[in-house]
């Protein structure tokens, strides 16, 4: 039977309104029953900024997280990777319309015939077009899982924001703390050379035994043997803080930062809005409404496939007997069903079916994991906070009991061993006071992190423009 044009447009509109979807979307939740409530913070709080390093009000820091947001190389890369997730996205929705080629074609041939050899040459010049009837909605759900991914790429660069300038202000505060456990143990150091000099003057003096001069050298060179390693540590985290910057170790100035004053509690508010807040799984939940759609792409591809084809043109071949010259077109309608292939679609459905399902767990696992940062971070405040008061305490303990012991043993009331317990154990607790009061500081930092927030979209926005 010869189709007329109408009766194929025809044909083809009856295809398109008989079209369905092959697949029904999977319901997507969290899994269920979310949290009703965070553990509630012990003390005040006061409500966190939207950039939420502005909370402890330091401006050197504040200069730092903008340089590193448009310095980091991990953030740098990780917008290459969306801008490619956003070019792949444009490429399957490009597939979605037609094309449109323009084709040339030159030719020279012979040609026997009964007069002899005939030699000319031949031109063609046309525009072919083609187009897939998406009947099966094959190219609308790649493109969907495409677009999907360059949103779970989008969030993943904002993930990266958010814990970029979380690691600075960690390590901002990690050089502000070795800085001042260095500074701890020099004075310590200084108080202990003190300390031998007076027990040498009274063992010359013949008041007090070799065994005190020998006790009060060791406590000294226990406490100069310490420096070497708060000094380490603070040169490892200028390197990692400059890195963090995009520059090479060393290349950071000088720091003059001390230990803020640690900013009241952040709220967690409430456990629903978490999920909105946090990048990473949002990001995880676009891939799996991605991997979804390719569910949902893989079982159309074992249907079958309509493409409309067609070329209109010009051609000339010029022979010895005379030219032949005119007009070309054609219109055909392509159909391919697939009859046996070996279970190859069949698999790749069930592949995408058991990725579908991967994703699904990981967006699940996502899920948990933030509420486990969050309920962390305020055990870690909540704990932290606790500490430092009782290390305030014992330092206020043992500054006394050093403070009487000297007196005691200077006025022979006593013997050296007193003197060395008391000066060892206010120098480990005033360095552990130090480490605590810094501990606290990366606590509210990783309460901050935890909540999310909705800067990092903005941010993303202008970095974007600068591309």
């Amino acid at each position: 039977m010869r189709l007329t044009l109408p009766a194929l447009a025809l044909l083809l509109t009856g295809l398109l309104l008989a079209g369905c979807a092959l697949h029904r979307p999977a319901e997507i939740s969290a899994p269920a029953p979310l949290p009703e409530a965070f553990t509630p913070a012990p003390g005040p709080s006061a409500p966190l900024p939207e950039r939420w390093w502005l909370a402890f009000g330091d401006p050197q820091l504040e200069a730092l997280v903008e340089e590193a947001l448009g310095a980091n190389l991990d953030i740098a890369r990780a917008l290459a990777r969306l801008e490619q997730a956003e070019a792949a996205g444009r490429a399957a929705e490009a597939a979605r319309y037609p094309f449109l080629n323009l084709e040339g074609q030159t030719r020279r041939e012979m040609t026997p015939g009964i007069l002899g050899e005939d030699t000319g040459n031949s031109y063609r010049l046309s525009l072919a077009a083609g187009f897939e009837i998406d009947l099966w909605q094959k190219l609308k759900n790649r493109s969907l899982a495409a677009e999907l991914e360059g949103l779970a790429a989008a969030g993943e660069v904002q993930t990266l924001l958010l814990s970029t300038s979380a690691q600075l202000a960690d390590l901002y505060y990690l050089v502000a703390e070795q800085r001042a456990q260095l500074e701890l143990t020099d004075q310590t150091i200084a108080s202990f050379a003190d300390t031998l000099e007076r027990v040498e003057r009274r063992y010359r003096e013949g008041l007090v035994p070799a065994l005190d001069v020998y006790q009060a050298r060791q406590t000294l060179a226990a406490a100069q043997a310490r420096r070497p390693q708060f000094e380490a540590s603070l040169e490892q985290a200028r390197h990692a803080l400059a890195v963090l910057l995009g520059r090479y170790p060393g290349q950071l100035a000088a720091d003059t930062v001390a230990l803020a004053e640690i900013p009241a509690w952040f709220p967690a508010g409430l456990p629903s809005q978490l999920l909105a807040r946090r990048p990473d799984v949002e990001a995880a939940l676009r891939r799996v409404e991605a991997g979804d759609a390719r569910v949902a792409a893989a079982i159309a591809e074992r249907f079958p496939a309509f493409n409309l084809l067609g070329g209109y043109g010009r051609s000339r071949t010029a022979f010895s007997t005379g030219d032949i010259t005119g007009s070309f077109w054609n219109l055909i309608l392509n159909l391919a069903q697939p009859v046996f292939d070996a279970g190859r679609r069949k698999a790749e459905v069930e592949r995408s079916e058991a990725a579908f399902r991967e994703s699904l767990a990981a967006y699940h696992q996502a899920v948990l994991r933030a509420f486990q940062e969050v309920e962390d971070a305020l055990s870690g405040n909540r704990t932290s906070e606790q500490r430092i008061a009782r290390l305030e305490e014992q330092v206020e303990a043992t500054q006394a009991s050093l403070r009487l012991s000297l007196e005691r043993y200077l006025t022979g009331l006593s013997d050296y061993l007193p003197v060395l317990t008391a000066q060892v154990a206010q120098f480990n607790v005033e360095s552990q006071l130090l480490a605590a009061r810094r501990q606290l500081i990366a606590d509210r930092i990783s309460l901050a992190r935890a909540l999310g927030g909705t800067w990092m979209n903005e941010e993303l926005q202008r970095r974007l423009a600068r591309q």
